[in-house]
């Protein structure tokens, strides 16, 4: 098995497993590997340097002086944050508008909802003091993430 350093055309950087080089490219060149963050499709392979462990033999820590979120550390925040949010919340699917509205208009129980609304939708909400906010899921949260 090899884990392969991914990036895609956003930027955004994940790892991949597959049996070789050859199984990867053949997924990739079929459209079958995407971003977990963005669902894009077009994603290239990254350097990445041998790990070799050897018998029992560590390494030293290097002392940080400052430390700064690494871009893999703020996604992995930001996923871990998107699956709270879906497991916490209700999908309505496209009734999110009126779904919306019966909560706040006490017509129906109050609990956390999420699904689809359009722009026009979500402004009218807003105009009736209804607060919602977009926030796009990878389609990858549907089901298992690794």
């Amino acid at each position: 098995m090899k884990v392969l350093d991914l990036r895609c055309a956003n930027g955004h950087g994940f790892e991949g497993w597959f049996a070789s080089d050859a199984d990867f490219m053949e997924q990739n060149g079929r459209g079958l590997v995407e971003c977990p963050l963005c669902a894009d499709k077009v994603i290239v392979r990254m350097p990445s340097a041998p790990r070799l462990n050897l018998s029992g033999a560590h390494e030293a820590e290097p002392a940080r002086a400052a430390v700064m979120p690494q871009p893999a550390d703020l996604q992995a925040a930001w996923l871990h944050a998107v699956r709270e949010l879906v497991n916490r919340t209700e999908d309505v699917g496209e009734r999110f508008a009126d779904e919306a509205r019966r909560i706040h208009y006490g017509e129906s129980r109050q609990r956390g909802i999420r699904g689809q609304a359009t722009s026009e939708q979500r402004e009218a909400l807003q105009e009736e003091g209804i607060e919602t906010f977009a926030l796009p899921v990878p389609r990858g949260l549907d089901g298992p993430l690794q």
